[in-house]
């Protein structure tokens, strides 16, 4: 089966205080938002303690356009994707030339040509690469990423896959907008970008992180739970509150019904790799899955040191198991996103 050999994330030059955030969002919203102070304190009952941001704080404060910031999100995203994706290839211990196919995940920003086409060009991959760009399933589509990486590894055993996914939420704050829904966003979302490569089972390795199986799946007539209303101003963020509730529903049966297909239960999982969304989500993870222990620490000391990336946060849950080490047995990657939709993917996990 396929198998991941390096992860690889970027360190933003503006790491910024929870606590410096939510001034900085006081001040941005105070004049035309009367429940400012009433919902102040969601920055305080996030437990992010900093969050990762492409630009200074001082730039989300200056006049700008959806075409400016737009254009922010094209060449940031470039820039630190070709930084991550350098060191995943040295993490990995091979040339660039033996990249065979290419996945760019994204729903922050717009580009066409797609991202994956103007990395291509900087960094001089192989033109004749296959090229996946993924857009629009928000926090779900890095686990989405991670089973499309492996379903082209699994088709080919040859296959070197590029994973690349790339979130510059920042960039998407709309100062004019006074919704609930931007503010509390505002609280939570951050910048972050990630790196993986697969492989094929022809290539040697120790194979210690294999793919086994994955699971898609969309919630009917929950099209209003997240996602973006687009404006001229740009991308209105749109969640409802009620997530958590959606989770505590859905999640433990989704969850139990999938690992069945594999004549698994919960109680195989011995590691999480979820991605946290925000703390309200992690706490109805741990109210519907009632597993014993911390089994959600390295989802929350991510979400605690670099907010909620979106669709990269969980690659970053991911390099931690690998960072910090991982339980022998299986391992599980979750997120919900925009649909309402939930991914999933199983691992096999095994130490040197």
């Amino acid at each position: 089966m396929p198998f991941i050999t390096a992860v690889a994330t970027i360190d933003l030059p503006n790491k910024i205080k929870q606590t410096e955030v939510k001034e900085h969002a006081r001040g941005l919203f105070a004049e035309n938002f009367p429940q400012v102070d009433r919902l102040i304190h969601a920055f305080d009952n996030t437990e992010i303690v900093t969050r990762n941001f492409c630009k200074p704080m001082n730039y989300y404060s200056k006049p700008n356009t959806f075409e400016e910031r737009n254009n922010e999100y094209i060449s940031n995203a470039l820039e630190y994707s070709a930084e991550a994706i350098e060191d995943c290839i040295v993490k990995a211990g091979i040339n660039k030339e033996d990249i065979t196919d290419i996945i760019f995940v994204s729903t922050s920003g717009l580009a066409t040509p797609s991202m994956d086409a103007l990395i291509i060009n900087k960094l001089r991959l192989d033109p004749h690469i296959n090229r996946i760009p993924v857009w629009g399933l928000g926090c779900g589509g890095g686990v989405s990423g991670m089973a499309k990486a492996n379903t082209l590894a699994k088709a080919n055993p040859d296959a070197v896959v590029l994973l690349i996914a790339v979130e510059l939420c920042s960039l998407t704050l709309i100062k004019t907008d006074y919704s609930k829904s931007n503010f509390i966003g505002s609280s939570l979302f951050s910048d972050g970008i990630a790196a993986c490569i697969i492989k094929g089972d022809n290539h040697v390795s120790d194979k210690q992180i294999t793919y086994k199986a994955a699971s898609s799946k969309l919630y009917y007539d929950s099209l209003e739970v997240m996602g973006w209303d687009f404006q001229d101003t740009g991308f209105k963020v749109l969640f409802s509150k009620d997530i958590p509730t959606f989770i505590n529903e859905h999640i433990k049966e989704d969850i139990v019904t999938f690992l069945a297909k594999q004549g698994l239960g919960l109680k195989d999982i011995k590691n999480f790799i979820f991605h946290p969304g925000g703390k309200k989500v992690l706490d109805a993870y741990k109210d519907a899955l009632k597993v014993e222990g911390d089994f959600l620490k390295n989802t929350r000391e991510v979400m605690n040191a670099n907010g909620n990336m979106s669709s990269v946060t969980v690659l970053y849950v991911l390099e931690k198991f690998m960072n910090d080490g991982y339980q022998d047995g299986y391992g599980l990657m979750l997120a919900m996103g925009p649909g309402f939709s939930s991914e999933m993917v199983l691992l096999t996990m095994k130490k040197k």
